[in-house]
């Protein structure tokens, strides 16, 4: 099993939850107030012969007009229409935004060739959501040209692949563990998106049950340490992946 970091940018969002490129080389934090920082950075696994996609990012464009995470999947190795399944923490769009791709004026799905794998609750509750986070337009438009497979619970997608209904950060919020013989990747969406929410307890205003969210990062943090889990961090600052371990009663992820 190999794992690809395809890291898309820094962005700065504020409460209108616009996602402006940050650059700390030429842009200061001093001149986005109330705004939160973030890294954003889908994974591709490449596990036998399938290529998952965890996550699509911003789907944001490059100069030459080509999606980032297009670009990204290449420098990696692989051709973007190879992706067999796009696997989806949650609807929100800087986790949804590049499952299509706006070219010259047009929508256009991003993976053709690929089934998108969504939770039945967080489809439904995505159109019905008065939450700026959900952009309803995209979930139209793959409605009508997209191959779906809904899922509901907790449960088994394929053979080394499951998925945990874990709601938390939204409702119908869902995480993802593969095996394949003694390696296991965590993918913790926004459940769990940086190592640094490991290190310290804390209830986050961007959750929609913060104190379950708090509770299910320590809960999948320990299980982490104890069966050896390599850790994606969709929005890791300084890590995008890691090992947890767990000793005396504190975190660390190396």
């Amino acid at each position: 099993m190999q794992v690809f970091t395809l890291y898309e940018g820094s962005y700065s969002v504020d409460a209108t939850k616009k996602f402006i490129p940050f650059n700390p080389a030429v842009d200061s934090i001093k001149d986005r107030p109330a705004s939160l920082f973030i890294h954003v950075q889908p994974f591709l696994i490449k596990m036998g012969s399938l290529l998952l996609l965890l996550d699509t990012g911003l789907g944001y464009s490059n100069e030459a007009g080509q999606l980032i995470l297009h670009e990204n999947i290449k420098k990696a190795g692989f051709d973007p229409d190879e992706v067999d399944f796009v696997l989806m923490s949650h609807l929100h769009y800087d986790h949804s935004g590049g499952m299509v791709h706006h070219l010259n004026g047009k929508m256009e799905l991003s993976f053709p060739h690929a089934t998108y794998v969504i939770q039945q609750g967080e489809w439904e509750s995505a159109f019905t959501s008065t939450s700026s986070s959900y952009h309803t337009e995209i979930f139209d438009f793959l409605q009508r040209n997209a191959t779906i497979t809904f899922i509901e619970g907790s449960g088994e997608l394929m053979n080394g692949v499951s998925y945990e209904l874990t709601g938390g950060h939204c409702p119908f919020h869902q995480t993802l563990l593969f095996e394949s013989g003694e390696d296991k990747v965590f993918f913790g969406g926004d459940v769990l998106p940086e190592p640094e929410e490991l290190l310290r307890k804390f209830i986050a205003k961007y959750d929609f049950d913060g104190r379950k969210t708090m509770e299910l990062r320590e809960a999948y943090g320990k299980k982490a340490a104890a069966e050896n889990w390599n850790c994606l961090f969709y929005h890791g600052k300084k890590k995008a992946t890691g090992y947890v371990t767990y000793t005396d009663g504190v975190f660390k992820v190396e």
